[in-house]
C-alpha cells in the first residue's frame, strides 16, 4: 500500500493559491527544523511546479491543483498534481514543455514527471534535508477524506494533515493567508489565527483517523471553515475545550456562528468568521 502523505492540499489552479502552498511548506519547515537555505530550494522548486499547473495544465480554464507532502528522516518529498493536459509525460526537462522545469531539476535531489492513468500530470520532487528532523507518518489506513473534499467550489481550499504537531505549524499560517485574501482587517486576521490555534490545540483526539481535515471557503469579508470528520459527539466538545481563562470559549467567541452537522458515522463542525466593517 502506498505511503500516506503528511499533508494533502486540494486547491484550484488560481495564481493566489500558490501562496498557500508556500505558506504550507514554511509551516512544515518550522515543524521539522529545516534550515532557511533548504527551505528556499524546496519552495522555489515547488512554486515552479505549481506555476506550471496555473499557466499550462488547463489551457486557461479552471481546474484542480493538488499537493502532497511526505516527511521522512533526512528527506522531504513533494508531489504536485493536476487533472488537465499538464506538461505531458516527458521524463526530463529537455523534452517537457513548461516554465521552470530546469529549475525544478536543479534544486531537487530527485524529480520524476509522470502521467497518471486517470489523466493529468504529476511532478514528484524529493529533497535531501539532512538539517531537518523526521516526523511520525500517518497510519496506512488512517486517511479519512472529508465529506466536503470535493466541493467543486473554486474559492475553497481543503487540507488534510497529520500529525497534530505538524498541523499546529501549518494550519494557522494557512488560515491567516486566507483571511488576508478575504480582506479581513489586521485584528480579524489575528482572530482567525487564534481560531486556528484553538482548533489544532484541542483536535488531537477528536478526529476519525490520523488526519485533521478542514475546508475553508473564502468570500469577501467572509470565511467558512468546515472541520471533520469528527468522532460523533466531539464537535461540541471541541468548542468547549477552546476555553481560555479571561477569553472564554475561543471558537464560540471569535466565530460569528458555529454549527454541528451530525452524520451517521461522524460530525462536522462549521465555523463562520465575518468582517463586515
Amino acid at each position: 500500500m502506498a505511503r500516506q502523505p503528511n499533508v494533502r492540499l486540494n486547491l484550484s489552479n488560481r495564481p493566489e493559491n500558490v501562496l498557500l502552498v508556500r505558506e504550507t511548506l514554511t509551516g512544515v519547515a518550522e515543524a521539522i527544523g529545516l534550515d532557511g537555505t533548504d527551505l528556499n530550494d524546496v519552495r522555489t522548486a515547488v512554486t515552479e511546479a505549481c506555476n506550471n499547473v496555473v499557466l499550462h495544465a488547463y489551457e486557461g480554464r479552471e481546474g484542480s491543483l493538488e499537493v502532497e507532502v511526505h516527511i521522512a528522516p533526512r528527506a522531504l518529498e513533494v508531489t504536485v498534481r493536476d487533472r488537465g493536459v499538464g506538461i505531458g509525460h516527458a521524463a526530463t526537462s529537455e523534452d517537457a514543455p513548461g516554465i521552470g522545469l530546469p529549475v525544478i531539476e536543479a534544486l531537487s535531489h530527485e524529480v520524476e514527471f509522470r502521467e497518471p492513468e486517470e489523466g493529468g500530470t504529476e511532478v514528484r520532487m524529493e529533497f535531501a534535508t539532512a538539517s531537518a528532523g523526521g516526523m511520525e507518518s500517518p497510519a496506512q489506513n488512517g486517511l479519512e477524506v472529508p465529506v466536503f473534499a470535493e466541493t467543486g467550489h473554486a474559492t475553497t481550499a481543503t487540507i488534510s494533515i497529520a500529525p497534530t504537531l505538524l498541523a499546529r505549524a501549518v494550519v494557522p499560517r494557512m488560515l491567516c493567508a486566507l483571511a488576508a485574501r478575504a480582506h479581513f482587517s489586521t485584528d480579524r486576521i489575528s482572530d482567525s489565527q487564534m481560531v486556528a490555534d484553538a482548533l489544532v490545540a484541542h483536535a488531537g483526539d477528536s478526529f476519525r483517523g490520523d488526519y485533521l481535515s478542514m475546508a475553508v471557503s473564502v468570500e469577501p469579508r467572509d470565511l467558512e471553515l468546515r472541520v471533520g470528520p469528527l468522532i460523533t459527539g466531539r464537535a461540541e466538545r471541541l468548542v468547549d475545550d477552546s476555553d481560555v481563562e479571561g477569553l472564554g470559549r475561543v471558537l464560540e467567541k471569535l466565530a460569528d456562528s458555529h454549527d454541528v452537522t451530525h452524520m451517521d458515522s461522524h460530525d462536522t463542525l462549521t465555523l463562520q468568521l465575518l468582517d463586515p466593517r
